[in-house]
């Protein structure tokens, strides 16, 4: 089932489910017929459509709300941090083409700095599916909970057969003592790729998909920690408040180190181009990821001596 028949599922079971856009349908394109008046689209009007979905949560509904990442997540900002974070109501935030998603488009569309931004509400959850099975198995949990939640919309087809969706809990795709990969998101691929061009270097490779960074698997990220040389942080997002961020916060409460080497946006926004043309020139394909990884190790094991 794709991101659409998977929503329109859950609606039809629960008439509590709301499903409303700021005039952005491209995923949503037959919800009207099936929902009738529990389908509100707001027109371009982002700020609107998030206090009209505080006051539906405030009666009892679950609002489900759809809008380009950059605009749900930074032109409606305060609404959702005074309307939904503070009155802690249960409006899912469907942020649609972030990160590197938005390839083509220039800054003003880019949200790469969503997960800093909304991991700061309190009681805000937020999950970076890796591809649409991941969305479709994380969607009902990321509805159904009490909380409100933001989701990095990412409905890319891949043929990878995720593990069962467990909330709270990352899924390990392997485990390794030279270096561990951890990502979310659309970069769960490229990171994937480049772990198998590490292992036929002969090196033992770990590789977590997150998929929930908020609340994170901190019991993980301390596992590996303890059991890795390197953590390499892999995700189309700005250094400052993204994984880098929550790892350093994990390890300074629990007073541990480990050498993490951080892949992220560092100071300035990407440069838009077609996708695969974007991982090229941010330096993000697989080959990239690898060869920086091996660099860092290097560094890492040359220090140690």
């Amino acid at each position: 089932m794709n991101y659409e028949e998977t929503l329109a599922g859950l609606a039809k079971k629960d008439e509590r489910i709301v499903v409303m856009t700021a005039e952005n349908r491209a995923l949503i394109r037959n919800m009207p017929a099936l929902l009738g008046d529990r389908f509100i689209d707001t027109g371009i009007t982002e700020q609107t459509m998030i206090g009209a979905a505080a006051g539906l949560a405030l009666r009892g509904r679950i609002p489900v709300v759809h809008a380009l990442a950059s605009f749900l997540t930074m032109r409606a900002f305060e609404f959702i941090r005074t309307d939904v974070g503070i009155a802690h109501l249960p409006v899912k935030l469907c942020g649609y083409i972030p990160g590197f998603l938005s390839d083509a488009n220039g800054p003003t569309h880019q949200a790469i700095e969503d997960v800093s931004i909304l991991r700061g509400i309190p009681g805000m959850e937020v999950y970076a599916p890796a591809d649409e099975n991941d969305l479709v198995a994380m969607l009902p949990d990321m509805i159904n909970s009490p909380n409100a939640a933001y989701i990095r919309i990412n409905n890319k087809k891949m043929s990878y057969q995720h593990s069962d969706y467990v909330p709270g809990k990352a899924e390990v795709i392997s485990e390794g003592n030279d270096i561990t990969l951890l990502t979310y998101g659309l970069l769960f691929e490229n990171t994937f790729r480049a772990k198998a061009m590490l292992e036929e270097k002969g090196y033992s490779v770990g590789m977590v998909n997150l998929r929930s960074l908020k609340p994170m698997d901190e019991e993980l990220i301390l596992n590996i920690a303890g059991n890795t040389s390197l953590i390499v942080t892999v995700e189309d997002h700005f250094l400052t408040g993204g994984l880098f961020s929550i790892l350093a916060e994990i390890f300074l409460k629990n007073t541990i180190t480990c050498p993490v080497f951080p892949m992220a946006l560092r100071n300035r926004w990407f440069k838009p181009a077609l996708l695969n043309s974007v991982f090229e020139f941010e330096e993000f394909t697989p080959e990239k990821i690898a060869e920086h990884t091996v660099r860092e190790l290097e560094n890492v094991l040359v220090s140690l001596k």
